[in-house]
């Protein structure tokens, strides 16, 4: 603000201005700080004025459209890299909202009448089974939190899992009751508490891979489908497995008949449901080319109308086309060849290409044992006579069983198929180390 001061002479109306004084304002001394010389000046920096930035120098002429348009086609690769993983789960599941309803129905009917029962699924594996009956335990887990439906357990065994068949009853007890026990205990605990009489929740047991519990005397089976027919069992089982008359085939009739009529089968997915499973995953994305999807359901069709295996090329070509880094960020029918080229041309199906003719014939015979039986590993004599007659049907020579144990351990030498150690040839298990699928395609039109 300008002082004037005015003097008191009349004639001189102009104020004259004065000069304020100029002084240094005198920075308080900081703490823990030496004093400074006053022969050394101290430098004034000066606040940045509004609208300008803090330092011109650190400015970049960068293009940031492109940038952008980087870093979204990247935040693409990886969410379409982790829908297409087996494991993502997803809010419902495309092409099996018939199956999903039926499981759904089964379960909760028996949940509010308080009543038992077994459901028998069955379908070739990537069919949907399991994350079926998953989606639909879930859905009913929701019912109970929002009080439509009465609380019930939930208890799932898998074959795969378990060191033993028999260490089934201490799985079940362990999470029905939180208590550790041998077989034997296990055994006599579940049967007390499925036939007392009493308060008790329903409990809901999911069995995968329901061939893998099976034991010569079947004790196992007879056991988990006997329980569910006790009045005061409240037990609901959803047991699957891979073949529709695994029942028929292998169990025997006092277990076939507790197992019931409930049965459920599941088809293997046509190519226009795998274009949509896959797109269904990936469409908001815009990053497949239609062309490489509809590729992929054909070929995946084709061989197995494996869902599982469908995604793992789409995964695959996906990672083939984020390590090209294509300016375009789309996944095309080059990304497709490569991916089916890798994972049909493993070490192992080269293997079985360069097999001789009647090796090849043995691994059939083995999936066709597989098919009949539902069960993955068989012994040596069913194996032998599935392959006398194919060899019959194709007017080939029928070899004598000292080859086929030939060709059996000249097979396993190639860890194509696992023999089972120190039995007698003729009664030993064999089982493929490979997926039926794989046999399949390497083998095709190739005897």
């Amino acid at each position: 603000m300008d002082v004037y001061d005015y003097e008191s002479d009349e004639s001189e109306c102009t104020p004259k201005k004065l000069k304020r004084p100029t002084t240094r304002r005198k920075d308080p001394p900081i703490k823990g700080s030496k004093k400074l010389s006053s022969a050394v000046p101290v430098p004034i920096q000066h606040a940045p004025s509004k609208g300008t930035p803090k330092t011109k120098a650190l400015q970049l002429c960068l293009p940031k459209k492109s940038l952008q348009a980087e870093r979204t086609v990247t935040d693409d690769f990886a969410a379409a890299k982790e829908r297409l993983h087996v494991s993502c789960s997803l809010q419902s599941l495309p092409c099996r909202e018939n199956e999903f309803a039926n499981v759904l129905t089964f379960v909760e009917c028996r949940i509010h009448s308080r009543t038992g029962g077994c459901m028998y699924i069955s379908g070739v594996p990537g069919t949907g089974k399991t994350a079926t009956v998953k989606q639909a335990i879930s859905h009913l887990q929701q019912a109970v939190e929002s009080g439509e439906l009465p609380e019930f357990n939930f208890v799932e065994i898998n074959g795969f899992k378990l060191t033993d068949p028999k260490q089934a009853y201490v799985s079940i007890l362990k999470q029905l009751t939180e208590q550790d026990a041998t077989v034997e205990h296990a055994v006599s605990l579940l049967e007390k508490y499925f036939s007392t009489k009493g308060k008790k929740l329903s409990t809901v047991l999911l069995v995968d891979e329901l061939d893998l519990l099976w034991t010569q005397k079947q004790q196992v089976l007879y056991h988990l489908f006997d329980w569910p027919t006790k009045p005061n069992a409240q037990l609901i089982i959803l047991a699957i497995a891979n073949t529709m008359d695994f029942p028929e085939r292998v169990m025997m009739n006092k277990i076939s008949s507790r197992l019931g009529l409930t049965r459920l089968a599941f088809q293997p997915y046509t190519f226009q449901q795998l274009q949509e499973i896959i797109s269904s995953r990936v469409q908001d994305l815009k990053l497949f080319e239609s062309d490489a999807v509809q590729f992929v359901a054909r070929k995946v069709a084709a061989v197995s109308g494996d869902a599982r295996r469908a995604l793992d090329i789409c995964l695959r070509a996906t990672e083939l086309a984020q390590a090209e880094k294509d300016r375009r960020g789309m996944v095309g029918m080059v990304h497709v060849n490569g991916a089916l080229q890798e994972m049909f041309s493993s070490p192992k199906i080269m293997a079985m290409k360069l097999c001789s003719s009647y090796e090849k014939y043995f691994l059939k015979s083995l999936v066709a044992e597989f098919r009949r039986t539902g069960v993955e590993e068989s012994c040596f004599k069913n194996i032998y006579e599935q392959l006398d007659g194919l060899l019959r049907v194709q007017g080939k020579e029928v070899i004598s069983v000292a080859v086929a144990i030939q060709l059996a351990y000249q097979l396993g030498s190639m860890r194509l198929v696992l023999l089972q150690p120190g039995k007698i040839d003729i009664l030993r298990k064999i089982r493929l180390n490979v997926s039926t699928e794989d046999v399949i395609f390497a083998l095709d039109e190739s005897v």
